[in-house]
């Protein structure tokens, strides 16, 4: 009977623990994340800062377009539009420096997950539709590398292919893996046939792997500096488009209004009227979008820059490798090499051990970069040895004796040499949100179109955009790299009004409908986390 007692009372306990820890994510799923953080941490990325000078004129009176974020997915919006209609007036606002946010501090990866969604995207939406994401997210790598080459800044955003490995630690995980390539491959023969499956023995031998690790999957990859990859296109912008495209930092988005048949964009530095707003904060999405709380999440990641083993810098990477680690139900990590400097590994990840003390929550539903996770990046320091192998490893790097811009003054001088957080927009239904927002959606009413001077810009063939709307393309899940720059560039299409431009390429399934809002809810986010 006594140890019928305690087992009930630790079941009830543990009952009594998981409803508060499920009121505790509820309550910050329904908060907004307010605006960025004034005093964000230093990633490694954006140093030295990228001089892009700050517009010293006040707010213009009106624009064609105004495109809330400066990241990637901002960038790609203005870039592409730009490209199509060199006319339109476009202002781009950002609440701190420009590129500050997740596109400044994510790992450079440009990796998709392939075979590991593509049977569940076919069960869910139907083979077409699970088809299109796959290519959707392959083409990154291309499109990015192709934008690089065009506009001569392959040197600067270090955009390249990578010979990329999953490696797992699970011979679960490994074994569902290729079972999933499997089936992934017989579907999509073409686009799997860089996938090779290796087995413990070869992993280990042939890619200087822990002998903890049980195989890898090998395929082609990506990797690239996105930091500087976008701000080098803003800088290009910026000279190219000179009256007609404006960047202001330091100038946060505070409300949206509409009237006398336009939007009105309200910041602290005054307003400015448009026909479209183009919403690319990703995890802070939900502050100018109330409708959208529990819908796209914030969520805080970790990320560090870390100086490689000398031994296994100069037997096995050189800055042409990436990886994710996976190591079964607890998560996984992901690392890429810079080419260049002191060859520094950016290692991120480890998103399940950073959990807070008290509910043992993983950090969804922060949007505060300002600080770092005391546990998950005490994991980041030590595990990188610990996935290839303290032999493997050798000694821990020296420091190099070239510090540009005062790095000395910066940096750790040891194996970890930085480290930093950033926020995620987490998609409750897992995949990102593209497209026009309906009315109930963003919120707020759209103007009523001015059907005359529509007609008058179409007429001179400048300047001739879709109906008045709000736009987004946010909530990447942490997959960010492989879904922003394509879906900035279809909401480019989007916005011009050249749906018919996209519709072999763009995944319906991303799309902002109001169905889709409603069916997106909290219960399926708590579930996928806890």
């Amino acid at each position: 009977m006594g140890g019928l007692v305690s087992k009930a009372k630790l079941v009830y306990r543990a009952t009594v623990k998981l409803g508060e820890t499920y009121d505790l994510l509820k309550k910050r799923l329904e908060t907004p994340p307010g605006l960025p953080v004034e005093n964000p941490t230093l990633p490694l990325w954006t140093v030295p800062a990228a001089r892009i000078p700050a517009d010293p004129g006040p707010l213009p009176d009106s624009a064609d377009i105004v495109i809330i974020g400066s990241g990637i997915t901002g960038t790609s919006v203005a870039y592409n539009a730009l490209v199509r209609d060199p006319g339109l007036r476009i202002v781009m606002l950002e609440a701190r420096d420009v590129c500050s946010g997740a596109t400044g501090r994510n790992g450079g990866h440009i990796n998709p997950p392939l075979y590991h969604d593509y049977s569940e995207l076919k069960e869910v939406y139907g083979e077409h539709a699970a088809k299109v994401v796959i290519a959707f997210r392959r083409s990154h790598i291309t499109e990015l590398q192709r934008v690089a080459s065009v506009e001569d800044i392959l040197k600067e955003s270090q955009c390249r292919e990578t010979e990329h490995l999953d490696v797992f630690t699970c011979p679960k995980a490994f074994a569902t893996a290729k079972d999933n390539l499997a089936r992934w491959r017989a579907e999509m023969p073409s686009e799997s046939s860089t996938f090779i499956s290796h087995e413990r023995e070869e992993a280990i031998q042939k890619y200087h792997l822990s002998d903890q690790v049980v195989g890898c999957i090998s395929n082609s990859g990506g990797a690239m500096h996105p930091y500087r990859f976008v701000t080098s296109l803003l800088s290009i912008l910026l000279s190219r488009h000179p009256s007609d495209f404006r960047i202001f930092s330091h100038t946060p988005c505070t409300s949206i209004t509409s009237a006398d048949g336009a939007y009105i964009v309200h910041t602290p530095n005054g307003s400015i009227r448009t026909t479209h707003v183009v919403h690319a904060t990703n995890g802070w999405s939900s502050e100018l979008l109330r409708p959208l709380v529990a819908k796209i999440a914030p969520a805080r990641g970790m990320m560090s820059a870390q100086r490689p083993g000398t031994t296994l810098h100069a037997s096995t990477l050189s800055g042409m490798r990436s990886f994710v680690f996976y190591r079964g139900s607890s998560g996984y990590d992901y690392l890429t090499q810079l080419p260049t400097g002191e060859h520094e590994l950016m290692f991120g990840g480890g998103w399940a051990m950073a959990c807070d003390d008290s509910q043992g929550l993983p950090e969804i539903g922060i949007a505060d970069d300002s600080v770092v996770n005391h546990v998950g990046q005490s994991y980041l320091a030590g595990a990188v040895p610990q996935y290839f192998g303290m032999r493997n490893w050798g000694e821990d790097a020296k420091p190099s004796s070239e510090r540009p811009g005062g790095e000395k003054l910066l940096w750790g001088e040891g194996r970890t040499k930085a480290q930093w957080s950033g926020i995620l927009g987490i998609s409750a239904d897992m995949l990102p949100w593209v497209g026009r927002l309906p009315e109930k959606v963003a919120g707020r009413a759209s103007p009523t179109s001015k059907a005359s001077e529509m007609r008058e810009k179409a007429a001179k063939g400048k300047g001739a955009t879709a109906a008045p709307g709000e736009w987004i393309a946010a909530g990447y899940t942490g997959e960010g790299m492989v879904h922003a720059w394509m879906s900035g560039k279809a909401l480019a299409h989007m916005v011009l009004d050249q749906e018919d431009e996209i519709k072999d390429w763009f995944p319906d399934i991303l799309r902002v409908t109001e169905k889709r809002w409603k069916e997106a809810n909290m219960e399926k986010l708590f579930e996928r986390f806890m």
